[in-house]
């Protein structure tokens, strides 16, 4: 209750944790970026692999809409 004898509607915040060490940030992100954009050039040569395209069905759409 507040000193107006309202109840208090908003919740609670957790107060922000902080952590001590940041050491490792830097070699983690660039560890996750890597790890992300393999999977970006695998999905690129499996797509390649299986339409012959670089970006499935966007430059066949693209190519009917010009030529239309």
């Amino acid at each position: 209750m507040t000193e107006d004898g309202k109840q208090n509607i908003f919740a609670r915040e957790t107060p922000p944790q902080l952590v001590g060490n940041y050491t490792s940030y830097p070699k983690e992100a660039e560890k996750t970026n890597g790890r992300w954009a393999m999977i970006g050039i695998t999905s690129l040569i499996g797509a390649y692999a299986t339409t012959g395209q670089i970006v499935p069905g966007f430059f066949k759409i693209t190519f009917n809409l010009i030529h239309c």
